[in-house]
């Protein structure tokens, strides 16, 4: 039984309380971990730390910062196994997609800021003959960033990062249902020499750990990446206090199909964006749309495919689909495959929890769904299931698809698919969306901006975007 410590003024510690949480490995359903149960007191500490290292650190040399963050990016790839092996059995996902995605790109994240820090620019504007003026950026100060569960040390790194590379210092909360790998991550940076007070780690709740940070007085902007609900939340307490907000809510992604798309890279690349992380990324195509022409085509085709993928234990090196995180959002899940029943839909591959033996069999895992015959705006095809199901529906006409993809209050990603280069730039300035791949998906370049519209966010990271959020612009006017 490990216990797991807050990080705070580069030193490892318990929480103030003495009170811990259970940590649940999703594979076997079984306590593995204790997690600081943190409070005001924990983030209060955090605070003083960050605030105590914020003048030496906001004053720190761009060389010096990327030589930082680069010992943490080198550390984290030489960590990379022992990392994947504990994402997994804290997040139930494949050990082969910690090892290929979320690691890599925890790397990946620090990497990317220490250098865009030294490429970080701003403006300068001549008036005439008589005046300059010119813009600074500067860090905020002490700033808040809490992450989801579903890519824990993917997202976590994402926020913290640019945060860092501004030349603020942080004050994070992971996920508590998969806090391994940023405990994990506060032994890094230990090692890697980050300075006392930069980084501070804060284990806990949402309601009292997570709301602790967003209602500190003296933190004075808030990187969020989760729920809807809880960014609403957030938004409640934050706005009055006129934080800085970054939130990157939920989606419910449409996937549309035309016939003259190239069919066996379409399948094969529907096939990941239903159901890879089972089905719990953010960007998840989770209602296929497909053009009536060829919809027997494709259902057969997908169903086929969905029926060979195997559940299986998370460690195994041929599992494709792992296990659900929490007890909590398995129930969830299938309870929207028994609303969509209610709703008329017709269940054509899964539908059921998996009974594993041995080990897992207290385990949590979904068979992955497929479900037709739904009206698209049905509850299952408007609300955030996050799960290892999808609806797929037929379409006749571009206006049509449109009129049911943009119909959802979320407005995350989007898959379009179609040789058609027309048809890809128009479907792509109609689609209500933050993201458009196009004959693709997932494919994340770091430098472009990243966020959703409507419910599914506030303002946008990724790039400079994220060094913009994370600093405030200052006009300077010169006379000449």
């Amino acid at each position: 039984m490990q216990t797991i410590s807050n990080y705070i003024n580069g030193q490892l510690n318990p929480p103030v309380s003495g009170k811990y949480l259970d940590n649940y490995n999703p594979a076997t359903g079984m306590v593995y971990s204790l997690i600081p149960d943190s409070d005001e007191q924990d983030v209060a500490l955090a605070y003083a730390s960050a605030a105590a290292a914020f003048p030496s650190w906001s004053k720190t040399s761009v060389e010096e910062k990327f030589k930082i963050m680069m010992r943490v990016a080198d550390l984290i790839e030489e960590h990379l196994e022992m990392l994947a092996q504990a994402e997994s059995i804290d997040n139930g996902k494949p050990i082969g997609l910690a090892r290929m995605m979320d690691i890599p790109r925890a790397a990946s994240n620090f990497r990317f800021y220490a250098q865009a820090i030294t490429q970080f620019s701003s403006e300068a504007h001549q008036m005439e003959d008589s005046h300059l003026n010119y813009t600074l950026r500067q860090p905020i100060g002490v700033v808040g960033c809490i992450s989801p569960w579903n890519l824990p040390l993917y997202l976590f790194t994402w926020k913290i990062a640019p945060a860092i590379a501004a030349g603020n210092c942080v004050v994070a909360k992971p996920s508590e249902v998969t806090p391994m790998t940023a405990f994990l991550l506060s032994k890094i940076c230990i090692e890697a020499g980050m300075p006392a007070g930069v980084l501070n780690i804060v284990h806990g709740n949402g309601p009292k750990t997570g709301m602790s940070i967003v209602a500190h007085p003296h933190i004075h902007a808030i990187s969020f990446t989760g729920g809807t609900k809880t960014g609403a939340a957030i938004a409640q307490v934050a706005a009055p206090m006129f934080k800085k907000l970054s939130l990157e809510l939920g989606g419910k992604n449409p996937n549309i199909i035309f016939a003259d798309c190239d069919f066996d890279e379409m399948i094969a690349t529907t096939l990941r964006s239903s159901f890879a992380n089972q089905g719990q990324i953010c960007l998840c195509g989770s209602r296929i749309f497909v053009e009536k022409s060829i919809y027997e085509k494709f259902k057969t085709a997908f169903i086929a495919k969905v029926a060979k993928m195997q559940v299986g234990n998370p460690l195994d090196e041929q599992t494709k689909m792992g296990a659900i995180v929490s007890k909590q959002h398995f129930e969830k899940i299938l309870s929207y495959i028994e609303l969509a029943k209610e709703e008329g839909g017709k269940i054509l591959c899964g539908g059921s929890a998996v009974k594993m033996e041995g080990e897992l069999e207290h385990g949590w895992y979904i068979q992955p769904t497929v479900i037709e015959g739904l009206t698209y705006d049905c509850r299952t095809n408007q609300e955030e299931i996050f799960g290892p199901v999808v609806t797929i529906t037929p379409f006749e006409t571009e206006e049509e698809v449109l009129k049911m993809a943009n119909s959802v209050s979320y407005g995350l990603s989007s898959s379009v698919w179609t040789q058609d280069l027309r048809r890809a730039h128009r479907m792509a300035s109609l689609i209500q969306a933050g993201i458009v791949w196009i004959n693709c998906w997932l494919v994340r370049d770091l430098r472009t901006p990243f966020g959703g519209i409507k419910h599914s966010g506030v303002g946008r990271e990724g790039g400079f975007e994220a060094l913009r959020f994370f600093t405030e612009p200052k006009n300077v006017c010169l006379k000449l």
